[in-house]
């Protein structure tokens, strides 16, 4: 669902609907005001003031609510917002509403949300087709309380059921797998009656840099792992890396996609998913520290991750702004510790014994950057090996800001796991990471794998399992 819509009416039907947004609608998609189609957005007057106190932030939420505030003035300019401004040809408008003086009976006037729904309340009182648009489930249950026709905003949600997991499975005739490495290659035509698909399911689309894991009908034993390169007519062999890649190799043939991909410089935006412990994060590490240190392929790792705290937030850690952003990093600085220890890494020097020396070098050279995301808006950044970590926790408008900030050269990996969401504004069908992986799977230059089994130990895949 790309847009909110008026329904199909008769002649004899209400005006168009009126959609009463509340703050953090806009604060996750500032472009929002003109995603209603035909129909009317209106903005409660306490929306204008939370969005005044938010736009002094440094962070995410400062720059959308500044830039909606950009877009209210420039419609200002072209009419009366209280009277509601046309934004197209189609009938749709901008509106600027007054608080209620009396709300609905329960609702206590102190509450900011309160308000907000009042207004959205009074809209249906008189007679408008009214929805209250929401990203706060307690808001929701509010509005919902008060018979109002209430949802989440739904514009840029994904089928987080049906979420693309960027590989098929299929038993296949002997001869199939066999005709894939003696050839080098394999048509699709090979494969059409899997593609043709059945009554139920209809055809099966195989996207660009989509992989297809064979099964032998007749032996378990004889698999076969295929990757339809680009917009190609035919699958070429998968066999993963004939050596470690900074030390390590792949545990499972979901890790072997992964690698392949993230060691293909052709795919230039890779999406990584899966619970923890299946390593997408270590991989991603490993396949950047191999290209940039072994290969120098590209000129730095930059490894970034948003400031979105399971606990108090980065202001609460004790230190100075790099110590703090020290001990936000660490998830990486553990991984890095354990590519760098003596567990069959090239990269020794005689000079940096340690795992932590070794680090620190690579630091100060400028090789391996570690930053907060924030930092990394407003940047251009070209021929780079660019790793967003956690990004479950970023709304698809903020992904698309930082997809936009790549470079030439420059080679983008998103990883997160979508059942782990610490915004308490997205969910697994809302979050840019999810965004990202439904909208771009087809594209010659983009790749995505889930990554499905727990490989960090025994301990940690029962867990991921069974709690």
């Amino acid at each position: 669902m790309t847009t909110h819509s008026a329904d199909q009416t008769s002649p004899a039907a209400p005006a168009n609907k009126h959609f009463v947004l509340d703050t953090n609608v806009l604060l996750h998609n500032p472009e929002c005001l003109f995603l209603f189609g035909d129909n009317r957005v209106v903005i409660p007057f306490t929306v204008i003031e939370e969005l005044d106190k938010f736009k002094k932030n440094n962070d995410d939420t400062g720059r959308n609510a500044r830039q909606v505030i950009r877009h209210l003035d420039a419609l200002r300019r072209r009419g009366r917002l209280a009277d509601g401004v046309p934004f197209n040809g189609n009938g749709g408008a901008v509106q600027i509403a007054l608080d209620i003086p009396d709300l609905p009976p329960g609702l206590n006037s102190d509450n900011p949300d309160n308000r907000i729904i009042a207004v959205a309340f009074e809209s249906m009182k008189n007679g408008n087709r009214t929805v209250f648009i929401s990203k706060d489930i307690n808001a929701r249950i509010k509005s919902d309380a008060l018979g109002i026709p209430t949802e989440d905003f739904e514009a840029q949600k994904v089928d987080a059921d049906r979420l693309y997991r960027g590989y098929h499975e299929w038993q296949v005739d002997t001869a199939i797998i066999d005709q894939l490495y003696e050839d080098k290659q394999l048509p699709l035509s090979a494969i059409a009656e899997h593609l043709a698909g059945d009554e139920r399911s209809g055809p099966v689309t195989l996207h660009a840099n989509q992989y297809v894991l064979l099964h032998d009908a007749l032996d378990d034993s004889h698999t076969g792992l295929a990757r339809r390169l680009g917009d190609t007519e035919h699958l070429i062999p998968v066999t993963g890396p004939r050596k470690p890649v900074f030390g390590i190799l792949p545990r499972n043939v979901q890790q072997t996609m992964a690698l392949d991909l993230l060691l293909d410089d052709d795919v230039k935006l890779i999406t990584l998913l899966g619970t923890a412990g299946t390593g997408k994060t270590l991989l991603a590490l490993a396949a950047g520290m191999t290209k940039t240190l072994n290969e120098e392929r590209y000129d730095r790792l930059l490894v970034a991750r948003p400031i979105m705290p399971l606990g108090r937030d980065i202001g609460f850690l004790p230190g100075d702004i790099s110590e703090k952003l020290a001990a936000w990093m660490q998830p990486i600085f553990d991984n890095l510790t354990y590519l760098l220890s003596t567990r069959g890494s090239a990269f020794m020097h005689a000079e940096s014994k340690s795992p932590e020396q070794r680090i620190k070098s690579l630091l100060a050279s400028g090789q391996v950057v570690l930053e907060p995301l924030t930092y990394i808006r407003g940047r251009s950044i070209p021929n780079q090996f660019m790793i967003v970590d956690e990004a479950q926790n970023l709304s698809p408008h903020e992904v698309k800001t930082i997809a936009t900030r790549v470079g030439e050269g420059t080679k983008l990996i998103l990883t997160g796991d979508v059942a782990q969401i610490d915004n308490p504004y997205l969910d697994s069908s809302s979050n840019g990471l999810s965004y990202v992986v439904e909208s771009l799977k087809g594209n010659g230059i983009v790749g995505h794998i889930t990554l499905a089994k727990s490989e960090r130990s025994d301990l940690a895949s029962l867990v991921a399992l069974k709690l």
